[in-house]
């Protein structure tokens, strides 16, 4: 086996890479379950998780197996001709995420964008010759064309304009809002919204999951599809394997990505009921749809959550950690909310420089969003201890900030 290793990189040394990260001053060069490390040995918790990616932690040893075999074996051949791990890979996902019908992409972003094409072509089916999608304030869809017009957040549309046309934007969680819609524009087709908005702060709909009752509802009601943008809250995270499993619905189409790879990109656009059959030969594809590795990793991940009952875990030690922050927070005036593995802490005051304090002073790995909102995104097989850990990091470090 060949091992190469990468030279450090000297400060003068011009980078050839497209500045378009802000990056933190600092790199990890491996990792191991929730903790990652430096070059020299320094460990940090990771409650970050690639943002939400990670869900089984670093180098699960059965993933690490089952990729460097596969690697070994077989990564690609195309569409062309039948891949065995992805019809398998297809199955196990239908079966934890109650759909029918799988396309697997390469981000979430590309699931997306499957979403509003199966949108657009129930529209045009059905005599609608420019279809609109409800879409909400505040939500992210991607950085491709499509989604970042769907997407609610200006910054990340400025200087791309002209955005794509056919959304609907309404208030989160505003269901009289949809409904006011449908009476305002006879060519809606479909609403697409993310059951929690991760980067919108880790939002709940002011009236919970409930929220997603009445758009079933009113979907129904119109003949529009529900679209569920599962990229962050789907594969575990919310303490069900899909968030809107905490209801007693299911979509019409649904996308996710990020844990369902564990850090391999893949993702994937799924349908049931009225959104079976809209997509056909030569409607949608991609090069890399279900490669037989990525099909073989996604297929090892769900099998690895079923036998380690990993979303079981992420509910009870999501209930754990929301539970002590706001016991040990009571006094702080902040509000913590979320579920399963997907904890947000908003603060009164912007707290950005809470990651540098954290990663710095702690040791740990924090995302803020919103500019004042904690984002927790940590492995889904976290123990208690490596919780209390997370909290005896955490809960100091915002204290202190809050003086």
């Amino acid at each position: 086996m060949n091992n190469i290793t990468l030279a450090p990189v000297q400060p003068d040394q011009p980078s050839h890479l497209m500045p378009v990260f802000s990056r933190q001053p600092i790199s990890f060069v491996r990792g191991r379950g929730s903790y990652l490390y430096t070059e020299d040995g320094t460990e940090y918790l990771d409650a970050l998780t690639g943002i939400a990616v990670c869900g089984l932690g670093h180098a699960h040893p059965v993933l690490a197996e089952a990729i460097a075999e596969q690697a070994a074996t077989l990564i690609h051949t195309s569409n062309i001709y039948e891949v065995p791990w992805q019809t398998a890979a297809a199955q196990k996902l239908a079966e934890v995420s109650g759909m029918e019908e799988i396309f697997f992409s390469n981000s979430g972003a590309e699931s997306n964008e499957g979403a509003i094409k199966i949108a657009r072509k129930y529209g045009q089916m059905q005599g609608i010759a420019l279809p609109k999608i409800i879409v909400a304030d505040h939500s992210f869809h991607g950085r491709t064309m499509a989604t970042l017009s769907a997407t609610g957040n200006k910054k990340v549309q400025e200087g791309f304009g002209p955005l794509v046309e056919g959304f609907i934007r309404v208030p989160f969680g505003d269901v009289e809002a949809i409904e006011e819609a449908a009476i305002n524009h006879p060519d809606i087709v479909a609403i697409l919204v993310e059951p929690i908005q991760g980067e919108g702060g880790v939002n709940t709909a002011p009236q919970g999951f409930s929220y997603l009752e009445d758009i079933r509802r009113i979907c129904n009601q119109h003949n529009w599809l529900m679209m569920l943008d599962e990229v962050q809250t789907g594969n575990g995270r919310t303490g069900q394997y899909f968030a809107y499993q905490h209801t007693n619905i299911v979509p019409d189409v649904m996308t996710t990505a990020k844990g369902l790879g564990n850090g391999f990109p893949i993702g994937a656009v799924m349908t049931q009921g009225k959104g079976v059959g809209i997509l056909t030969a030569g409607n949608h594809g991609s090069t890399y749809s279900g490669t037989a590795l990525g099909s073989r990793i996604v297929y090892t991940i769900i099998d690895l959550m079923q036998k380690e009952n990993i979303v079981a875990n992420a509910a009870e030690i999501g209930t754990y950690l929301v539970d002590q922050f706001r016991a040990q927070l009571a006094d702080q005036n902040v509000i913590v909310r979320g579920f399963g593995m997907m904890i947000g802490i908003e603060l009164p005051k912007p707290c950005a420089e809470l990651v540098n304090i954290a990663r710095d002073e702690h040791k740990l790995i924090i995302n803020v969003t919103a500019g004042n909102v904690v984002r927790l995104l940590p492995t889904l097989n976290m123990t208690h201890e490596q919780a209390d850990d997370l909290l005896a990091r955490l809960v100091p470090a915002i204290q202190n900030f809050l003086k």
